[in-house]
């Protein structure tokens, strides 16, 4: 390793970062710089290709874990493993490893597994949402990660985009209040701190990574990736990760951001038709357009190769990589991971503890949205009876906390079943009930329990989406699926009935469903903590949630937003009931 620690201004850390990152460059030769603006997927990482590559970051894709159910401690010493061989390079630059925490730390066995972000704009509880940033810092920390790819900033314009359950809410106002999850995750700034200059409190804290810039959420149709229409001539069909307007004139200089642009995962081989063709020129255009570290995830030694070959042969300037370089140097000085570049393992403690799902059951008791509540004002059919002598529980949601969580929880699209530590719905209402309540639960209701529907006080049925992330969820019908108004209406014939919609968007809503049912709560995809479902319904607390986004009636009618000129919703942004709401406030009823 270079120079003792007094001949090094960057090793010194009472030196001022920018002197620091300064210092390091000039020592830096062209391998060293493209290394650091390169980052690789785990599976492709090891110890001799992060030294002998000087790779600057690594990263894990959704599902991809060390091994199936690894606990926080195993993460860590994987990701030590990795920190250890960058700090064996000649300069001994850490890497920084970053993860997709976007609703705790998702990816981890055993983590405190929050709602989604649709789920938490309707909470519209900025506070709330800066405090589950801190909470999930601790437990990514815990890890050995350091950045969280993390908050995504989108406005919804039209839930058929696959990524719609990531959005706060389709008004940008709204967004942009509860962006507060980047201070939770990193740490408050002090006033006096430059707008636009990296900040990291301290050890607790992790790198947020507010994405995607910019538009992703109102792409035509909702396709994901797919094309934004806006004012602005030069964003129409023109791919971002090449746009320099956007990413250097705009994002760095007019904003004045001072961190680093990544690319996201294998967005370069996007940049030609077909996939992955001309890779070369992709590298180019990217990197000139303002691309400072590219998720390459797998393909590195091809990437290396051709950002070295350009840079050699001028079409990449050498100020343009120092520029890159500066950017990810001055957020890994910010970060502290030159002093403290391995994993602090006195925060396993804090994974999954009984603080953070409190705090977790806190947010699904303000996420909820009361849609219905009783066929007229005067009967509410909520708060539930919780000594009611018999009850049915059913549905495809009722018992899956796979479900219940959605996407990007351990695995990219995300999985059924009991796939990690937590509380179902079912779960929940058990614990709730009293003691002499008998709660009778089938997945799907049995035309024998069906035909005895007068022995049951009311029934609780769960149903909604099934999990998926990104283009996999992309959908142009958005009916309720596995049957789910079937079973709703054939419960609600013969039992009182409430809904529990588990979905990452607004869904259609046939009549019958609407008009045979007792009361309707949209619980978005909670996460892990069932209890705070039950805490609600059974009236311990009242509804908060607000409605994020207007529901439609029909598919034909998207994207609707409240800033339309014909605004005719189902239920409009901002829509939501309690258990003081009175006659103004319950919605009409007609067919769509």
């Amino acid at each position: 390793m270079e120079g003792s620690n007094e001949t090094c201004v960057y090793k010194n850390q009472d030196a001022p970062v920018e002197a620091r990152v300064k210092d390091l460059l000039s020592r830096m030769t062209l391998p060293e710089k493209i290394g650091q603006m390169t980052q690789i997927e785990r599976v492709v990482t090891t110890h001799p290709v992060i030294t002998d590559y000087f790779i600057g970051s690594v990263l894990n894709g959704g599902g991809s874990w060390p091994f199936e159910d690894a606990k926080t401690s195993d993460w860590a010493d994987m990701i030590d493993g990795y920190q250890n061989a960058a700090l064996a390079s000649r300069l001994g630059i850490p890497i920084i490893y970053g993860i997709d925490a976007v609703h705790g730390n998702n990816n981890v066995y055993g983590a405190t597994i929050f709602p989604h972000n649709i789920g938490l704009g309707a909470t519209r509880d900025a506070d709330l949402i800066r405090r589950i940033g801190a909470a999930t810092a601790l437990e990514v920390r815990a890890c050995g990660a350091h950045w969280a790819f993390a908050p995504c900033v989108a406005a919804l314009r039209d839930p058929r985009w696959g990524r719609s359950y990531e959005s706060y809410s389709e008004d940008t106002d709204i967004i942009c209040e509860l962006s507060t999850l980047v201070s939770g995750l990193q740490g408050e700034p002090p006033k006096e701190h430059p707008n636009g200059y990296p900040f990291l409190a301290g050890r607790n804290n992790v790198v947020a990574c507010a994405k995607h810039f910019v538009g992703d959420g109102g792409t035509d149709k909702g396709i994901n990736e797919g094309n934004t229409i806006v004012s602005y001539e030069d964003w129409n069909g023109s791919k971002l990760h090449s746009d320099y307007f956007l990413l250097t004139e705009l994002l760095k200089q007019k904003l004045g951001f001072k961190g680093f642009v990544i690319s996201d995962w294998e967005a370069l081989e996007r940049l030609s038709e077909p996939f992955g063709s001309n890779y070369r020129n992709c590298v180019k255009i990217s990197v000139n357009a303002g691309v400072d570290m590219v998720m390459v995830p797998f393909k590195y030694e091809q990437f290396i190769k051709d950002l070295t070959d350009l840079v050699e042969s001028g079409e990449v300037t050498l100020s343009r990589i120092d520029d890159a370089v500066e950017r990810i140097l001055r957020v890994k000085f910010v970060a502290g991971l030159f002093e403290h570049p391995l994993t602090d393992r006195s925060l396993l403690g804090t994974v999954g503890c009984k603080e953070h799902r409190e705090l977790a059951r806190e947010s699904v008791r303000k996420s909820l949205v009361l849609l219905k509540n009783g066929k007229t004002s005067e009967k509410p059919f909520l708060p539930l009876d919780r000594n009611a002598k018999r009850i049915l529980v059913t549905g495809t949601h009722a018992d899956d906390l796979g479900y219940q969580c959605g996407g990007w929880t351990k695995a990219w699209f995300g999985l059924s079943g009991r796939i990690t530590i937590g509380t179902t719905l079912l779960d929940a209402i058990k614990a709730a009930v009293g003691d002499k309540t008998e709660v009778i639960y089938e997945k799907t209701p049995s035309e024998e329990t069906l035909a005895a529907g007068q022995g049951f006080s009311y029934a609780i049925v769960a149903v909604g989406e099934t999990p998926y992330a990104e283009t996999l969820g992309d959908n142009s019908e958005l009916t309720i699926p596995l049957n789910g108004n079937d079973i709703v209406t054939a419960v609600a014939e013969k039992i009182p009935t409430l809904i529990v919609l588990f979905s990452g968007r607004p869904m259609v809503l046939e009549p019958p469903v609407l008009e045979k049912t007792e009361a309707l709560v949209a619980a978005w995809l909670p996460g892990t903590e069932g209890q705070g479902m039950s805490d609600v319904i059974f009236g311990d607390y009242d509804f908060e949630g607000k409605l994020p986004v207007s529901w439609f009636k029909r598919v034909d009618q998207l994207s609707l937003t409240a800033d339309a000129n014909l605004y005719d919703p189902l239920f409009p942004l901002g829509f939501g009931l309690n258990y003081n709401s009175g006659e103004n406030s319950k919605p009409v009823f007609t067919s769509p």
